[in-house]
């Protein structure tokens, strides 16, 4: 790997700030963030993030994604530190404890980069003020595989570069365009584009499955308990919920917008 001695002392200077980089005003402070595990380094190099440290463990028995891994990284001039397997696992950040980890430049998407990934018609999902990284990892998740064009955060609770967001994500943070806005922005910028915003909340009267959704579509979900604020719900064109069966009133964020994209995706699939 072109590294003749690994770091083996967790007082090191670089292990320190891998460390300090799961603070978030660290992170934002140096625009850097954490990528961890195999899948997640794989769609960062597809989606060519600038990645400039590659971290691994020294002995390690790779697989051959891994091995896969390494040697993009030496192709790309990427610089590569071993480490000792003590000095490694206090830094890797996940449950799933996989051999790689990267720090990365922090990269942001634009109003324009937005427009110019619209279907016909568009497809948009928009998050208020969620606050789990886990459940915008999630989210991303759902987004990604019911082929949204883009995901409007507004006013966002958690950091989007929280290294849980990219782990619970699978990678598909990278895969997706992520405008960070404030309401007025989002409204503005869905008005110019005739996009009807479609409002999830449990007091609403029409099922999700009665909405026509095949047009031009903004669906809205908000914070984990507190829901939508009453600005998206009053400045929605439409309003929409998901029933409930049991004593429950609501559902998980991920799942109500995993359930509401999909039928988003049945109802243009037969159309």
């Amino acid at each position: 790997m072109g590294t003749i001695k690994a770091i083996t002392s967790l007082s090191n200077p670089t292990i320190k700030y891998v460390m300090a980089l799961r603070k978030r005003n660290v992170r934002d402070a140096e625009k850097k963030y954490i990528i961890e595990g195999n899948r997640e380094l794989q769609r960062a190099f597809d989606a060519h993030i600038k990645i400039e440290t590659f971290f691994y463990v020294l002995g390690g028995s790779f697989s051959e994604e891994e091995k896969k891994l390494l040697e993009q990284a030496q192709n790309n001039g990427i610089s590569l530190i071993a480490c000792s397997l003590e000095v490694f696992q206090k830094i890797s950040y996940g449950e799933r404890f996989e051999k790689l980890l990267a720090i990365a430049s922090m990269q942001y998407s634009s109003w324009s980069l937005l427009e110019k990934k619209f279907s016909n018609p568009p497809f948009l999902l928009i998050a208020e003020q969620i606050e789990k990284p886990g459940n915008l990892g999630a989210i991303l998740r759902s987004t990604d595989a019911a082929g949204v064009d883009g995901i409007i955060l507004c006013d966002p609770l958690t950091d989007i570069f929280n290294p849980n967001v990219v782990r619970a994500s699978i990678g598909t943070f990278f895969s997706q365009t992520i405008v960070l806005s404030h309401a007025e922005e989002a409204f503005h910028f869905l008005s110019k584009h005739q996009i009807k915003i479609i409002a999830t909340t449990p007091d609403a009267e029409k099922d999700y499955t009665d909405s026509d959704l095949t047009g031009s579509v903004a669906i809205a979900v908000g914070a984990e308990h507190q829901g939508l604020s009453s600005q998206w719900i009053e400045r929605a064109d439409e309003k929409i919920r998901i029933p409930m069966q049991g004593v429950t009133d609501s559902l998980n964020v991920a799942i109500a917008s995993t359930l509401v994209l999909y039928e988003v995706c049945r109802q243009r699939k037969n159309r």
